[in-house]
């Protein structure tokens, strides 16, 4: 029995090739690798660096799904369905929406894949796939083998998992509403066994809250203290009022922490559900124990909330120039399915597209749904023109010394390689058609 796992790009440009930011390790893959017996062949096509072929001798194509992926992930379906191979979809849209997804394939998982990969690859050996195949959420005591991405080029940063879900219930995120705002912990003797085999200097902690459970972050940080990393992560900033968990962080190698700020503006962290990010008074103060424990921040940014205006959004990029941060994203609000959001701006009538992610002529870059202060097209061109501004030459210039005052110096080649290219992308992914091109190979 031979498996083609494929990993869906957004889409492209017509006779463009894909962008080529922050193309890390699909970690999922190498964890089903890690699950699937050896005697079964495996094989992995990253529609982000490789082109699929659609004619690959296999028995059966496993796809991973996001939302904005699911157009061209159907689309992938039907080509390998042509040929009458079955096609397996999981994913956290699957799990969201697996009734959408069971039209496209012919078995779904629902849930994390762990309990039920050995299941569903019998059932596939036997001809006797199950519609729907119900996974668990926080078992995942899994040795990723990596050796599945033998060959591909990513960048050379380890992704290491060391945690699950989170506890918090922001409105938008579809990861509380898959995890139902818990956080699931990984043992950290498996967490330390991944670094020591990983072959890059460079680690990425994947975790959707690393400081989410206190004690168990400063346990993990005093197990990997003695392997002598550096690594990156995320986080909150409600972090930077414990000293000791900050000392505990850089003592074990972070360099690097992304924060999802989110917004400025009281009313919509309110409205978001994200009161815990409410420290306007102190928030610069905040900001400041972090890049004075030697950590960089990745800020992120989400605009469309009911009292964001241009305003808002120039006081965010005003905010993160102000911070030097290591970088910044500025992004427009997308209201994920099934997530508390999207139900209220349905329920609003504020949906442009009921089912975006589907829509024929949506683009990436644009807004789904109308925002109350300023138009949906407006608020598109604010978030691009931020992006443009904080990655101008100058600002870049004066991040660049910051960030060379607070991290390592092996943090220095990625700063400058990551933030010199980003004003040029981001121009490249506006406007790239959601699921198109599925041409580059002949049926």
């Amino acid at each position: 029995m031979k498996i083609t796992f494929i990993l869906p790009a957004i889409g492209k440009k017509p006779g463009k090739k894909y962008i080529g930011t922050w193309k890390m390790e699909p970690l999922m893959f190498a964890v089903l690798k890690s699950l699937t017996p050896p005697e079964i062949e495996t094989e992995l096509y990253d529609d982000r660096i490789e082109l699929i072929d659609y004619g690959t001798k296999t028995d059966l194509v496993c796809i991973t799904v996001e939302t904005y992926t699911a157009k061209r992930s159907y689309k992938i379906a039907a080509r390998f369905r042509e040929r009458g191979i079955p096609v397996v979809m999981g994913g956290y849209h699957v799990t969201l929406c697996p009734e959408e997804a069971e039209e496209y394939c012919d078995s779904v998982i629902v849930g994390n894949a762990e309990t039920v990969w050995g299941e569903m690859l019998r059932d596939a050996e036997n001809g006797a796939l199950k519609r729907r195949y119900i996974g668990g959420v926080g078992e995942y005591d899994v040795r990723p083998d990596k050796s599945i991405f033998n060959g591909k080029k990513y960048l050379p940063v380890s992704l290491v998992e060391t945690g699950r879900g989170c506890c918090h219930s922001c409105e938008f995120c579809s990861i509380s509403k898959f995890y139902c705002s818990k956080y699931y912990c990984r043992e950290h003797s498996l967490v330390a066994d991944d670094i020591r085999n990983s072959k890059h200097k460079y680690t990425f902690l994947v975790d959707d809250n690393l400081v989410a459970d206190r004690q168990n972050a400063i346990s993990l940080f005093e197990e990997i203290t003695p392997l002598k990393i550096k690594w990156a992560g995320q986080g909150t900033l409600s972090m930077a009022r414990d000293g000791q968990l900050l000392k505990a962080m850089k003592k074990s190698g972070c360099e690097i922490i992304l924060i999802g700020f989110e917004s400025l503006n009281s009313e919509n962290l309110k409205q978001m559900n994200k009161s815990f990010n409410l420290a306007v008074g102190e928030r610069d103060e905040l900001v400041k124990r972090i890049h004075d424990a030697g950590i960089g921040i990745y800020a992120t940014f989400v605009f469309g909330y009911d009292n964001d205006d241009e305003r808002t959004v120039n006081d965010a990029l005003e905010f993160a120039k102000k911070h030097n941060f290591y970088t910044a994203a500025f992004n427009h609000l997308l209201p994920f399915p099934n997530t508390a959001l999207y139900n209220r701006l349905k329920e609003d009538n504020r949906l442009i597209y009921d089912k975006w992610w589907l829509e024929d002529g949506y683009n990436y870059g644009e807004l789904a749904f109308r925002p109350k202060l300023v138009s949906a097209e407006k608020l598109s061109k604010l978030c691009r023109d931020a992006r443009k501004e904080f990655s101008s030459a100058k600002t870049v210039m004066s991040r660049g010394f910051a960030s060379m005052g607070r991290t390592s110096p092996l943090l220095w080649w990625l700063f400058w390689g990551m933030n010199l290219r980003l004003g040029e992308e981001i121009d490249q992914k506006m406007n790239v058609p959601i699921g198109e091109n599925l041409d580059e190979l002949p049926k």
